[in-house]
């Protein structure tokens, strides 16, 4: 029983490979690399970001600027697309 389902395996295996390669294009796309690079260029717009010399900050982000800490968290008082203000944070 062990040998039958050894050389069945065996038979299906080629056949597997030649489906693979089949169904396997071969493509090749060239990439410029100015799109995996941003020298020069300035970050794309974020929907709900804090900015900072022009990189996009998610909420809860915090960084250190000049000493003291800034965390981007939401601004209740405003209604806008971008509710993400810049917010000291006290050691």
């Amino acid at each position: 029983m062990r040998r039958s389902l050894v050389v069945a395996v065996m038979a299906i295996m080629p056949m597997v490979g030649l489906a693979n390669q089949n169904s396997r294009p071969d493509i090749q796309v060239n990439v410029p690399p100015e799109v995996f690079s941003t020298r020069g260029q300035s970050s794309q717009p974020c929907i709900q970001c804090c900015v900072y010399q022009d990189q996009n900050y998610s909420e809860g982000a915090v960084i250190k600027v000049e000493g003291v800490l800034l965390q981007c968290q939401r601004d209740e008082k405003t209604i806008s697309t971008n509710p993400l203000v810049w917010r000291r944070v006290k050691p």
